[in-house]
C-alpha cells in the first residue's frame, strides 16, 4: 500500500514484517483451525496496519486542489488493488466451475468483490463466516477487501475537509477528533451487534471502522505527541507478539474480547518496534519483508487454493506441501507480473483516463462472470451429473399436475413472463368433482412430493392434482412480508389461487402443503425468525379456517434436514474428489445449533396443529436419531441437493404418510 512519496519519507520496513506475521496467521488458521484457532484475527491486524499506512501516505503529501487529491488517491488505490484482484477472480471463477456444478454463490461473491461489495453480499446471504459452507465459497475471504474499499470511500473526504490533507494548522487535531468519535461509535456498534447478529458485526464496514481508524489515530498520535511514542517504545515488542499469539488461542466465546485485544496489541506493537531490539531485527529480515510485500497476493490466492482443494482432493498431511507451494507460487507470480508492474506503470498518463480504463476492465470481467453463471452455466463442469432430480420431475409429468414454473421464468425457453391467471388455475383444477380428492399445493418441495402422494392417492382410489412452482411459498400469503422485487412470486396472485382452491374443496377433501422452514435462510444467526414465523402462523390459521368451513381438511408436511455443501459433495463422489474422507452413511449434527432448533420447531407446530384443528406430519425424525442425521440408506443417497429428497428419501416415510392420509379422508 506504499506510494513513492510515502516510501521516501515514512516507509517502515518492519510494517511489511507485521504484514507477513498477519497473513501467515490467517493462512495457518485456514489450513487447520486447531493449529491456530484465532488465526483469523490476522485480518484485524491488517485493518490496523491499513489505517496506519494510509494515513502516513497522505501525511504532508503535496497536492494542488481537492480534485487532484481525490483523483490521485483513488488512482493509487485502484492500481494497488484492482489488477491482482481481477486476474485472481477470473482464474478462480473458471476453475471453480470445473468442480462445482452449482457455482452461483461463489460467482456472485466474486462479482461483488470486484466492486468492493462482497461483504454486503455475504451479509445479505446471512453467511456465518465460521460455518462450514463458507470454506467452499472460493471468494468468502474478499469480505475484508470490501471493508477496506468502503473505508477508502469515506476516508479521503475526512482527510481533506478536516484540513489534514491541506496541511492546515489544526488539521491533525480536527482529523483526530473526528476519527475518534466515529471510531468510538463503531466500536460500540461492534460490541452490541456481535452477540445478537454476528454477520452484521463481522461483515459491515461501520462495525469494522474502528479497527482501521485505530491505525489512523496511532499515526497522528505518534506524530503530534512524542511522549506517546516514548512511552510505548518502552514495552518489549517480543512480549506483545507473545500476547497476540496467546489471544489467538482464546475460545470463540470470547471473540469480541479477542478482537479488541488484538487491535490494541497491534497498535502497541507498531509503536514499540524500534531499531536495536530482537523483534525489529526479525521483522526487518529480508525474507520476512518479502513475505509482507507479497501479503496481498498471498491473501488472495491462499483461500482459493484451499477452497478448491476442499472441492477436490481435500486437505491432508500429504497434500499440504503441494498446497503451500501452489499458494506461494501464485502469490509470487501475481506480485511480480501483475501487482508491481501495473502499480508503477503510468497507464494512460492522465488520472481520469486510468480510472475510466479500470472501470472498463471491471465491466468486461463482470460480464464474463455473469456469462459463467447464466448462459454458460454447467458448461465447464467436469464431473458426472446427478439425474435423480430430472427423473423425479419426469415422473411428475405423468400425473395430473400444474407446474407454474414455466410461467414464472424468462429466457430462451420462456420469452415472456405471464401471470398465473384464473383460466390457468381453473384448468388445473378441472377434476371429477364427484370423487374425493387430494390437492397438493406449494413450491418445489410440493413438486418433488407429487409422485409419492399420487401413488398414495391411486392406491386409495382418490382424485389427485398438484399445483406447484419453484421458489414461491404459496398458498400461504404473508401478511407482514413482501417478496423481493426480483422474486418470481410477484407473478402469482395468491388471493386468486387460494380462492380457486377453496371453490374446489368439497367435504372430506384434503389439501396438502409443505412446511416452509426447510432452508436455514429462514433462521437468523442464533434465533428463529419470529416475525416470519408469526406471519406464517397467521397464514396457516387463516387457510385452515377457510378449508374447515367447506368441511375439508389440511395437512402440512414438515421439513427434512438440510445439508451443508461438503455433505452434499460426499453424496456424489467424482473423479476429482476420490481422496476426500468418505462420509458414507451419517453426518453428525451434534455441534449444529440448527438441529435442536428444528426439533423445537417441529414440536411447536405439532402443538399448534392440534389446537387449530389441522394436521402436521413431521419428517425430520425419519432422517435423524437425536443428533445424528442420515444422508444415505443402504448406499443410496437420500438427497439430490442440499434440501430436496430423492425417491429413496421420500420412501422412508411413505407408509406412515399413507396412514395419516387414510385417517384424514375417512
Amino acid at each position: 500500500m506504499r506510494n513513492d512519496f510515502a516510501y521516501k519519507n515514512y516507509y517502515r520496513p518492519e510494517i511489511d514484517g507485521l504484514r507477513a506475521f498477519a497473513v501467515l496467521a490467517v493462512i495457518i488458521n485456514h489450513f487447520n483451525k486447531d493449529m491456530l484457532p484465532g488465526g483469523y484475527l490476522g485480518v484485524d491486524i491488517f485493518f490496523v496496519i491499513s489505517g496506519f499506512v494510509i494515513t502516513s501516505s497522505l501525511y504532508q503529501r503535496p497536492c494542488k486542489n481537492f480534485k487532484d487529491f481525490i483523483s490521485g488517491f483513488y488512482e493509487r488505490r485502484i492500481k494497488r488493488l484492482v489488477p491482482a484482484l481481477s486476474v485472481f477472480v477470473l482464474i478462480t471463477s473458471i476453475t471453480i466451475c470445473l468442480f462445482n456444478p452449482q457455482p452461483s454463490t461463489s460467482l456472485k461473491t466474486g462479482l461483488t468483490s470486484l466492486f468492493g461489495l462482497s461483504n454486503l453480499f455475504l451479509f445479505r446471504e446471512s453467511t456465518d463466516y465460521f460455518g462450514e459452507s463458507t470454506q467452499l465459497n472460493v471468494f468468502t475471504h474478499t469480505w475484508s477487501l470490501g471493508i477496506e474499499e468502503q473505508f477508502y470511500i469515506l476516508f479521503p473526504f475526512l482527510i481533506w475537509f478536516s484540513g489534514f490533507g491541506r496541511q492546515t494548522k489544526n488539521g491533525a487535531r480536527n482529523l483526530f477528533l473526528t476519527i475518534s468519535v466515529l471510531a468510538f461509535a463503531s466500536l460500540i456498534g461492534f460490541i452490541y451487534l456481535y452477540p445478537i447478529n454476528q454477520p452484521a458485526a463481522y461483515f459491515l464496514m461501520p462495525t469494522r471502522f474502528w479497527e482501521i481508524a485505530s491505525g489512523c489515530l496511532l499515526f497522528i498520535g505518534l506524530k503530534k505527541k512524542k511522549y506517546i511514542e516514548k512511552c510505548l517504545e518502552k514495552i518489549p515488542p517480543l512480549v506483545v507478539v507473545v500476547l497476540i499469539i496467546g489471544v489467538m488461542y482464546l475460545p470463540m466465546s470470547l471473540a469480541t474480547t479477542s478482537t479488541f485485544a488484538v487491535v490494541l496489541l497491534s497498535l502497541v506493537l507498531i509503536a514499540s518496534l524500534k531499531k536495536g531490539n530482537v523483534s525489529y531485527t526479525f521483522f526487518t529480515n529480508t525474507k520476512v519483508i518479502y513475505m509482507g510485500l507479497i501479503s496481498y497476493s498471498l491473501y488472495l490466492w491462499h483461500w482459493s487454493v484451499l477452497s478448491i482443494s476442499r472441492w477436490t482432493i481435500g486437505i491432508h498431511w500429504w497434500s499440504a506441501p503441494i498446497q503451500v507451494v501452489l499458494i506461494y507460487g501464485f502469490a509470487i507470480a501475481s506480485y511480480r507480473y501483475i501487482e508491481t508492474p501495473l502499480r508503477k506503470f503510468n497507464w494512460f498518463g492522465k488520472k481520469w483516463k486510468n480510472l475510466i480504463c479500470a472501470g472498463g476492465i471491471l465491466i468486461i470481467l463482470s460480464s464474463g462472470l455473469i456469462a459463467l453463471g447464466k448462459p454458460l452455466k454447467g458448461i465447464l463442469y467436469t464431473g458426472k451429473r446427478d439425474q435423480q432430480r430430472g427423473n423425479i420431475l419426469q415422473k411428475s409429468k405423468r400425473i395430473k399436475n400444474c407446474n407454474m414454473t414455466p410461467h414464472l421464468l424468462s429466457g430462451n425457453r420462456f420469452r415472456k413472463k405471464q401471470p398465473i391467471n384464473a383460466a390457468f388455475i381453473n384448468n388445473c383444477l378441472s377434476l371429477d368433482t364427484k370423487k374425493q380428492k387430494i390437492l397438493l399445493v406449494g413450491d418445489s418441495f410440493a413438486g418433488i412430493q407429487a409422485p409419492l402422494i399420487a401413488d398414495i392417492a391411486k392406491k386409495l382410489d382418490l382424485e389427485f392434482v398438484s399445483i406447484y412452482g419453484f421458489g414461491c411459498p404459496y398458498p400461504i400469503a404473508f401478511k407482514d412480508l413482501k417478496y423481493p422485487k426480483s422474486s418470481k412470486c410477484k407473478f402469482v396472485d395468491e388471493k386468486l389461487l387460494i380462492n380457486s382452491i377453496l371453490k374446489n374443496i368439497n367435504p372430506n377433501d384434503l389439501l396438502i402443503t409443505r412446511f416452509r422452514f426447510s432452508n436455514p435462510k429462514y433462521l437468523n444467526y442464533k434465533n428463529f425468525n419470529y416475525k416470519f414465523s408469526n406471519s406464517y402462523d397467521l397464514g396457516l390459521d387463516k387457510l385452515s379456517n377457510m378449508i374447515s368451513k367447506r368441511l375439508g381438511k389440511m395437512l402440512v408436511i414438515g421439513s427434512n434436514p438440510s445439508l451443508s455443501s461438503s455433505e452434499l459433495l460426499s453424496l456424489n463422489p467424482q473423479w476429482f474428489n476420490i481422496y476426500q474422507e468418505n462420509l458414507v452413511q451419517t453426518i453428525s449434527k451434534t455441534n449444529n445449533p440448527q438441529t435442536e432448533l428444528y426439533l423445537s420447531i417441529d414440536k411447536k407446530y405439532e402443538n399448534i396443529a392440534k389446537e387449530k384443528n389441522w394436521n402436521y406430519f413431521p419428517t425430520r425424525s425419519y432422517f435423524c436419531k437425536k443428533a445424528i442425521c442420515f444422508i444415505k440408506k443402504s448406499g443410496e443417497p437420500l438427497y439430490f441437493d442440499k434440501t430436496h429428497l430423492t425417491q429413496t428419501g421420500m420412501l422412508l416415510y411413505q407408509e406412515d404418510l399413507k396412514n395419516i392420509i387414510l385417517s384424514l379422508i375417512n
